[in-house]
This record gives C-alpha cells, structure tokens and sequence, in this order.
C-alpha cells in the first residue's frame, strides 16, 4: 500500500511517498529554517505563507522521486494535529483537494504519532508495544505505546517543552536558532559541570518541567552582565544539556523500569542530542531493554513519518471527509 504523506505544523513543508509504513520511496523537505532565523525563532505568518508557496512543488517532487503518478497513490495523509493552526490549514487544505481531486481515501494524522512512526522506517522489525520519549518543539511525553493507533501518556512537561527551552536558552546565549543543534555544537567544547543548574521538582513520577532551568539560565547571563562580566558560553550550553538529557533520561528510564518496558524508543526534533541518546542506550541497557533510535534525518519534521502513521491510520479505518479541519492543540491519545 502507498501512501502520501503531507507534513506543514511549523517551518518545513514536507512530502513524501512511503510504501506498508515502512519503505521511504521519496522524502521532500522545503525548510523555512534560515528566514525563521533572522527572527529567533518561527514567525507563524511567515511560515504559513512559505508553506503555501511550496506544498504543491513538494508534492510533485516527492511523486515524481517515487516515480509514480496520483493514480498509484492509494490514500493521501495529513497532518492535521497539533501546531501553528495557520501552517497546518495550508497542508489539510491542500490535501483535501488533492484527495478530492484524485479520488484517494484522505487520512488524518497526530504530529506526535508521526513522530513516533517515524522509528518504524530506521527500524523495520520494530512493532508496538513498546515505551517513548518524543519530545518535539512545543511537546515533551513519556508514552507508552500500546498499538499503532493506540497510545497512552504517562508523563508529559507541566510548562516549557525541551525543544522550547532549547530554543530560548539558545538566543540568550547568543546562538542561532533552532537552538537544539546550536547548543549541542556549542556544548561540545564546553564542560557539562562548569554551572550547577538546577533540577526542576514537579507533581506527577514522570512529569517535567523546564521553566525553571529556563530561567536559570537567563539569570545567570544577565547577573553577569550586571557585574560587567559574561557566562562561557561553551560551559553553559554544556551545562545546560547535561542537564536537560540527564532530566529526560531519568524519567524515561525510571517508566521503563516501573513498566517492565522491553523496548525504549526516542522521537521527535530532541531525539537527535547526541546526550540525550547516549544517557537513553546506557541506561536502558542496564534495564535489559532494546533501545530504537530513529535516524538523524527523521528526527526533524518531515513527511515519512506522517506516510508510515498514515499507513497505520488508514488500516484502523481512521479516514477523514472534507470537513476535517487542523487544530492547534489535541492529545496524543484521542481517539
């Protein structure tokens, strides 16, 4: 089975051909990335206009590098849930028309459970259930995958997500957004215990939290700063993904041992830290539980995850009308 998938919650705007939920036979990706750059961070107007300028391009592309036409597409899948509502309106809408258009099943898909799917094209064999941290932009959980389309959370972040933090410690530091890979380069010749930030406590075993280590950050420079000094910057991007991955692993970890979990899985844009993947493979294999880690290029948004979800959704009978709309917000585990 064939699948399209079409992905535009934030700055990429995505398409891809996935073939059973697991074969990649095309991935196109067109980036709003550097413009959002020369901001800080995603502007959603902007974002929302590049996607409208490039869905229809991405979608051709991606047929045309799977070698196929519409006619051989057997459903075609969207996002239509969580992000910036303006973005992901541009993908459901163009793929209801396309759907529409070409007479193909449309299905609705969770940006979240795409980022999830996503370990399904790095790892083949890998099948439900088994226990996730995807942490990706605005969303930090801890789920325990039950099924392909069955999910339960078990922790989640009561403020900032990881990707958010990262972000905003990135342009307090003087780094360039998106600041997850910012930080890392800059942490790699910096000392992971150079600053003593601290562990945010909050209600809930497996809940987070890191407004607190946001904040601390933002403290630290501008104390500095009121004593004409500054923060190494290396030290503090260290310091603070130590901390980060060291916060994550933890709970991910202590899910896995309470669960009896014998299979542990990172996804989403934070799945790519290379911290956060070694404290994950250390320590679950202390656990005895496989570790599944998706490949660098499909930790970021993309429209493969989305095809292989879909896959999945459409098998459920999760197919949609021209009604659907995108929403800005909804859970993981809707059913």
């Amino acid at each position: 089975m064939v699948i399209l998938g079409i992905e535009s919650t934030c700055d990429e705007t995505a398409a891809a051909v996935v073939a059973d939920g697991r074969t990649v036979r095309s991935n196109v990706i067109c980036s709003s990335v550097r413009e959002q750059a020369l901001y800080g961070g995603v502007v959603p107007e902007i974002a929302s206009r590049r996607h409208i300028e490039a869905v229809s391009g991405a979608v051709q592309r991606a047929l045309d590098e799977a070698g196929l036409r519409m006619e051989a597409v057997d459903a075609v899948a969207v996002t239509f849930a969580p992000g910036l509502i303006g973005a992901v309106l541009v993908g459901v809408n163009f793929a209801k028309g396309l759907a529409y258009a070409a007479n193909k099943p449309l299905v609705p898909v969770h940006h979240l459970r795409g980022h999830i799917a996503a370990n399904y094209l790095t790892h083949p064999a890998l099948e439900p259930p088994f226990l996730c941290l995807v942490a990706s932009g605005g969303h930090s959980h801890i789920v325990q995958v039950d099924g392909y389309c069955r999910f339960r959370v078990l922790g989640r972040t009561v403020d900032d997500a990881a990707g958010e933090a990262f972000d905003k410690v990135a342009r307090t530091l003087g780094l360039p957004y998106p600041g997850g890979p910012s930080v890392a380069q800059a942490a790699k010749s910096g000392d992971p215990h150079a600053y003593r930030l601290p562990v945010p406590r909050v209600a809930g075993k497996y809940n987070v939290s890191f407004s607190g280590l946001k904040t601390a950050v933002i403290n630290e420079v501008h104390n500095a700063a009121q004593r004409g000094e500054s923060v190494n910057v290396p030290d503090m991007a260290a310091s603070f993904q130590e901390r980060i991955a060291q916060i994550l692993a933890k709970k991910l970890l202590a899910a896995a041992a309470d669960t009896g979990a014998r299979a542990v899985v990172l996804a989403g844009g934070v799945a790519a830290n290379g911290r956060l993947r070694q404290l994950v493979n250390d320590g679950a294999q202390k656990l005895g539980a496989r570790v599944f880690l998706p490949e660098l290029k499909y930790c970021g948004d993309n429209g493969a995850m989305i095809a292989a979800q879909g896959y999945h959704e459409f098998l459920d009978g999760n197919t949609a009308g021209l009604s659907l709309n995108g929403l800005p917000t909804l859970g993981i585990d809707y059913r």
